[in-house]
């Protein structure tokens, strides 16, 4: 799955199993970096994500706004 396509909710998914992963009592030395490298581009991905939203929200806004009562 191309990172342009994941969704939010999958992005999420896959860092929370990451952060188990990590926390967890067999923690995987050969692997972590690895896992610590994906967890930050899944950040990034929903920080775009969240940012793209936020702007979308706030564009229908405006236009209800300017719109007559």
């Amino acid at each position: 799955m191309s990172e342009e396509t994941i969704s939010y909710k999958h992005a999420m998914d896959e860092l929370e199993a990451i952060v188990s992963r990590i926390e967890g009592d067999d923690v995987d030395l050969d692997k972590l970096t690895t896992d610590v490298e994906r967890a930050a581009e899944l950040i990034r991905l929903c920080r775009q994500k969240i940012r793209a939203t936020e702007a979308q929200v706030r564009e229908v806004v405006t236009q209800l706004d300017s719109e007559p009562s």
